[in-house]
């Protein structure tokens, strides 16, 4: 899936994932790939610009881990209740613009 296509829902998937629990680029990263079945990966820059508006806007916020075993923090993001808000109001506008797509798109012939 080309990155323009999607590019106004990463903001939907990344809270989506965020709504289980907190977590970090990399593993979000990997989830998303998962759960596109490999037809959406979602770039490193996309990814800590979509973190970065978000936390700005107040969707998110970060906090460091623990140091691990390996002695580096790194650094989680967790969804706020005005990410939640955000997160359906995002679901609801999918919707409208899937019912407003799909009438300009050819079923099978």
């Amino acid at each position: 899936i080309s990155s323009g296509v999607i590019r106004g829902y990463n903001d939907t998937m990344i809270l989506f994932l965020l709504l289980r629990e907190p977590s970090y680029g990399y593993e979000l990263s990997k989830q998303i790939k998962t759960l596109s079945d490999g037809k959406y990966i979602i770039s490193e820059t996309t990814l800590y610009s979509a973190f970065s508006r978000m936390e700005k806007n107040g969707y998110i916020e970060s906090f460091e881990s623990e140091a691990s075993d390996t002695g580096k923090k790194r650094t989680y993001y967790r969804i706020t209740d005005a990410g939640v808000r955000y997160y359906h109001e995002k679901c609801e506008e999918w919707q409208l613009t899937k019912e407003v797509v799909e009438r300009f798109v050819l079923g099978e012939a």
